[in-house]
């Protein structure tokens, strides 16, 4: 009867880290061009302007390029769900007791 015997000093994780997710190097234009098309161009652009200036200010600051992500991240989950939204808006239904989405998150993130 042989034994396999386990190096337990070995440096190799025993998992593989996630990456982060990267956007493709044109993503910030396509997304300013998809919002400059869209219906809500006039607030929509604007906000994603500003955002994306303070995620770029933010990214020189930390030399990470995580708020950059964050920020496209967002702006695309905005636009790839804003047919949903206008169809529930459409529909009538109460939305009055809303959650503030922003707020949930501020909430979980300082936890």
């Amino acid at each position: 009867m042989t034994t396999r015997r386990e190096d337990t000093t070995s440096a190799q994780p025993d998992h593989a880290p996630v990456s982060p997710y990267a956007p493709a190097p044109g993503a910030p234009a396509e997304l300013l061009a998809q919002l400059r098309a869209d219906r809500r161009a006039d607030t929509w652009a604007l906000a994603f302007e500003r955002q994306w200036a303070a995620a770029l200010e933010e990214s020189r600051r930390t030399f990470s390029f995580a708020p950059l992500y964050e920020v496209i991240r967002d702006w695309q989950g905005r636009i790839a769900h804003a047919p949903a939204v206008d169809a529930f808006v459409a529909s009538g239904y109460d939305d009055s007791e809303f959650i503030d989405m922003a707020q949930l998150r501020g909430r979980r993130r300082r936890r």
